[in-house]
């Protein structure tokens, strides 16, 4: 039960969502100033046009409203929101009065940034001295406390231009009634040290991209399998294709190709399960530090040391392993 229908929505799609949501509960729908009959035709038109103009007054007001907002930003002023560090609210008009002990953290903050060039250096430095972001009280009286700096809300403050006495809104700057904290040189060069990309680091490339390269023959017609690849946007498919069917023809070979990631993960388990043994890491003479970082996910060097030769059997799908020895090769 409510008053007028736009008491429950002024939205046509979230009032169908609603109403169908009571049908399935069996649950009845009453306003108590606008009687109407939904179960007949005319009824339910009715009921739609009211809604209809619902929602039009609804987007007229936010029209209005972000009118309002911007025709207050050209004119210089604040039109509310929560309070940034450095400033506080005028109590008598809608303005920002500088917050002069704030206002020194302020200027340090942007000079340290300057200074180290990193968000995780001025965070460290921040935690040190137990500084935090803008603690405030509501109009309503409610104590919203500062709270330790993190990269988001230090991101938030370097780039906010309302520390140079300006205003951004949709993409337009507009000078501000307040008066800045910091010059607005130093607010630039901090930001174009901002929008400079990270370097990434790649890893090193290796002279074989591929783990079994040089290892692995196909037990068919024995002749190596080569490593490839395919690609689908971004993402790469690698595979090992027995050389020989390349060459002559895909139905002169019935092994043909295996998945790169399926036969590594294989001998990788395999080796950790016949290199348990310590005498056969003895025969193999592995140290037990490489042993160690095989076992925690370290394969660089260690399969080529140990493994004389891989067989795969595409028929069968099988894989056999040779070890190398002190006497030769262990199958």
């Amino acid at each position: 039960m409510v008053y007028k229908v736009d008491r429950l929505s002024r939205s046509l799609l979230d009032f169908a969502r609603i109403i169908d949501r009571f049908e399935q509960h069996s649950v009845s729908f009453v306003s108590v100033t606008q009687q109407f009959n939904t179960t007949a035709s005319l009824g339910r038109l009715t009921l739609n046009i009211l809604l209809s103009f619902a929602q039009f007054e609804r987007e007229l007001i936010g029209e209005r409203t972000r009118d309002k907002m911007a025709a207050a930003r050209r004119k210089d002023k604040w039109v509310g929101g929560t309070p940034v560090l450095g400033y506080d609210i005028d109590r008598g008009g809608g303005r920002l009065v500088i917050n002069q002990k704030e206002a020194s953290r302020v200027r340090k903050i942007f000079e340290l940034y300057r200074t180290h060039g990193s968000l995780d250096a001025v965070i460290e430095e921040l935690n040190r001295r137990s500084w935090s972001t803008k603690s405030w009280k509501s109009k309503r009286g409610l104590e919203h406390g500062g709270r330790p700096f993190t990269p988001v809300p230090l991101l938030r403050l370097l780039t906010n231009m309302v520390y140079t006495g300006k205003i951004e809104y949709r993409g337009t700057i507009y000078d501000g009634e307040q008066p800045p904290i910091i010059e607005f040189g130093l607010w630039q060069e901090v930001n174009a040290a901002l929008r400079k990309p990270t370097p990434i680091l790649k890893p090193p490339r290796h002279k074989h991209d591929a783990l079994l390269s040089g290892l692995l023959f196909c037990e068919s017609c024995q002749r190596p399998m080569i490593s490839t690849y395919s690609g689908k946007g971004s993402r790469r498919y690698r595979y090992y294709v027995c050389q020989g069917a390349r060459q002559n023809g895909w139905k002169s070979c019935s092994t043909k190709s295996v998945s790169a990631t399926l036969i590594e993960d294989s001998l990788m388990s395999q080796l950790r399960v016949r290199l348990n043994a310590d005498h056969t890491r003895l025969a193999l003479k592995i140290p037990d530090r490489e042993w160690q970082a095989f076992t925690q996910g370290h394969t660089n060097g260690f399969v080529s040391k140990t493994v004389e030769k891989l067989r795969y059997n595409g028929a069968a799908a099988t894989v056999s392993v040779e070890l190398r020895t002190r006497q030769g090769s262990q199958s």
